[in-house]
């Protein structure tokens, strides 16, 4: 197929570069012409294992021997399991799955919404961050606090107060009795690899027990091993009331979940469904991808990779004058000292190398779990000769000015 027939068939929601992918295998893309891609997107955090990995054919094969979906109003064996599964390393008691991460953002929020109308009196404001992305719905871009967000498909949903990132102060400043829950992202991704202050999450758990207020943790881009710990929350030691997966839960298929405790889980019949979710096919694949990244030594390598993977950015910083790198795990992100992130990302796309630039600044990461240090040599190598084409092209006044 020609790139002009897709052109023209596919709305024009993103800007792609004028190849068709075609084929891929671990950290590698080949596109139509026969060249290979070095991927540090792997389909925006989501391909767990890299591209088409065994786990995942073996199970996609398998179970489409045996059953696709019966329908969601009866039970199957990998759903069951699956839940079973999430629910032990998650420490929550009943799974809710779907079929992307906005959609399981949707139903912390509609869950929250119901708990409020339960046992606070009718409350149904969120309390959530500036620069957060909690996904493309009226509802969870409502949620989001990306600029300019709001006025795109008017009116806005209301229900949604926005504080900035990493100041628990601030989020009980504005408690009201309106209030029922406070959601967060542990590690703002799309915002390009924010981290909070440490103890950020234990004080807002500790705020939101204090005025019995539900903690939605939107682990969307961090959860299944993605920063070195099963879900990023963990690290802080605390147990949020919601939680929400996607992205590597499935391993490059689509499914997300929505994780609830005891206290939060409320809903009745008919307030919540979807035709496809929690289908033995997906859930099938998911619970395989599960079984290999919750294990503590897969974990464990995951934070020995990052690790290597941050100090080479830092290395490449210094070299490139770069104000800050930030990261955790296999999630991270490279600050330029000018606005030009996107034509080093171009330029590393005309070397090999698929890359991320969320801001007009900033470059970032988000390799296979399974990424090998010399495929991180050879991301550092791609990214250092692109940033040098652009110094030769540019001069290094200009390019750090613009």
């Amino acid at each position: 197929m020609s790139n002009q027939i897709l052109n023209h068939f596919l709305m024009p929601i993103t800007r792609r570069p004028e190849v068709i992918m075609v084929k891929g295998e671990g950290s590698y893309l080949w596109d139509n012409n026969g060249r290979r891609y070095l991927d540090f997107i792997q389909g925006w955090a989501v391909n767990s294992l890299g591209h088409c990995p065994e786990v995942v054919r073996r199970a996609i094969v398998e179970q489409s021997a045996r059953l696709l979906t019966p329908s969601p109003a009866l039970y199957n064996e990998p759903e069951l399991e699956l839940a079973e599964l999430l629910s032990r390393a998650s420490g929550l008691a009943q799974v809710f799955f779907c079929n992307c991460g906005t959609e399981a953002n949707e139903s912390a929020i509609k869950l929250a919404r119901k708990w409020g109308r339960l046992h606070r009196n009718d409350a149904y404001e969120i309390i959530t961050a500036q620069n957060a992305f909690h996904g493309r719905t009226l509802a969870s871009m409502a949620a989001s606090g990306k600029p300019g967000w709001e006025s795109l498909f008017p009116p806005p949903m209301p229900g949604f107060i926005k504080v900035p990132f990493g100041n628990a102060e601030v989020v009980e400043s504005v408690i009201t009795a309106k209030t029922v829950a406070v959601m967060i992202e542990p590690i703002q991704g799309e915002a390009g690899v924010v981290i909070p202050p440490d103890g950020y999450l234990q004080r807002l758990r500790q705020i939101t027990k204090r005025h019995d207020l539900l903690l939605i943790v939107d682990e969307i881009q961090t959860g299944m091993g993605r920063t070195g710990a099963a879900f990023c929350h963990q690290f802080e030691g605390i147990q949020a009331d919601i939680m929400t997966l996607g992205k590597g839960l499935g391993g490059g298929v689509p499914i997300a979940a929505m994780l609830a405790s005891e206290k939060a889980s409320c809903f009745s019949y008919g307030e919540q469904g979807g035709t496809y979710n929690g289908n033995p096919l997906m859930t099938a694949v998911a619970l395989a991808v599960s079984r290999v990244v919750l294990q503590p030594d897969f974990i464990a390598r995951v934070g020995s990779t990052g690790r290597y993977l941050l100090e080479r950015l830092k290395q490449l910083a210094n070299r490139h004058e770069c104000p800050e790198i930030r990261g955790r795990g296999l999630l991270a992100a490279l600050r330029l000292p000018g606005e030009y992130a996107e034509e080093v990302r171009d330029r590393c796309f005309e070397h090999g190398l698929l890359i991320n630039a969320p801001r007009p600044n900033l470059l970032r990461f988000m390799p296979a779990l399974n990424v090998t240090i010399q495929e991180v040599d050879k991301l550092i190598e791609i990214v250092e000769e692109s940033l040098n084409d652009l110094a030769r092209f540019k001069g290094p006044i200009a390019l750090s000015q613009k």
